[in-house]
């Protein structure tokens, strides 16, 4: 039976000099519930000694609706000055370009100073992505284009991403931009398949973008399904992960990474175990069979 090739042990992100590693870490939920810097400090490691070294936060991670706007991004930082070493094991990602509570600013004057904000609160120099977290339909991408690349020549970041463009957008922004787009994060997951279909892949491929998989786990609803299509996907993936010896998340993740495009999942979670688990999904073998198993499980409905 065909088998898919496993995926690097590092990949480049896009067509950069950045070699990252093919599974991601996500910071989301790092400042919930009073964390220290110490219990913070043993997150990252759990990460970074599994060998994702990929990390992945933004300045609206820690927002509440009222308050918190930041608080992740300056926890990491409290991390990596406690142990400046740790940020040469990293490679750190983060996001911009929400302005709560939820107009989205990608003008000049708003880019800038949300590029510097987030490099004060992390305390660094420069991070190695940064990415707009999702579009603002009132900014011209000209504009936006002639900050980044500004951002870029000042040594105040090495690439840039988009979160949750359309591909028009994309292209629209990549067009004006002299340093190109690296990576697009989007909602990827076994129960969130349009982008295998719609064209957002190719692109990616076509452009050497690298995907990041946002919410690789469905929220949640793959641990716990209640759809029959949920169900009938967690099956899927479950006869994958027990003949592999590797959980129903794990099988997730490494579906995800078998795809051509090289998509990167994103592991949510805020617990040690479950991040360093993460890094089994480098291990799973797919055969085509299985892989498409999981896709028509997904569908709901044959493919033609």
């Amino acid at each position: 039976m065909s088998e898919l090739p496993l995926p690097p042990a590092f990949r480049p992100l896009g067509r950069s000099d950045i070699a990252v590693s093919p599974i991601s870490w996500g910071m989301w939920r790092f400042a919930e519930n009073g964390r220290t810097v110490a219990q913070a400090t043993a997150l990252v490691h759990a990460a970074l000694d599994a060998g994702i070294t990929f990390l992945d936060t933004a300045d609206i991670y820690g927002f509440d609706g009222q308050g918190g706007f930041g608080d992740a991004e300056a926890l990491l930082g409290e991390v990596i000055a406690a142990d400046p070493a740790l940020r040469d094991r990293m490679v750190l990602a983060t996001k911009g370009g929400i302005l709560p509570p939820l107009p989205y600013d990608q003008g000049a004057d708003y880019l800038r100073k949300a590029i510097d904000d987030s490099l004060r609160r992390l305390k660094v120099d420069m991070v190695d992505l940064w990415q707009i977290h999702r579009p603002d339909i009132l900014a011209h991408p000209q504009e936006t284009a002639r900050v980044l690349d500004d951002a870029v020549s000042s040594g105040k970041i090495r690439a840039i991403g988009v979160s949750n463009f359309t591909m028009p957008q994309i292209a629209a922004l990549d067009h004006f931009l002299a340093e190109k787009i690296v990576t697009t994060q989007a909602e990827i997951s076994p129960l969130r398949i349009d982008c295998f279909e719609n064209g957002e892949l190719d692109q990616a491929m076509m452009m050497g973008l690298t995907p990041m998989a946002w919410s690789p786990l469905g929220g949640g609803r793959l641990a716990a399904p209640e759809s029959e299509r949920d169900k009938a996907v967690a099956a899927a993936l479950d006869a994958v992960g027990e003949a592999q010896g590797v959980s129903r998340s794990v099988a997730a993740y490494s579906w995800l990474m078998a795809h051509p495009a090289g998509i990167i999942p994103i592991i949510g979670s805020q617990q040690a175990e479950r991040i360093a688990e993460g890094a089994q999904a480098l291990k799973v073998r797919w055969s085509r069979q299985d892989w498409y198993n999981v896709l028509v499980a997904a569908r709901g409905v044959p493919l033609p």
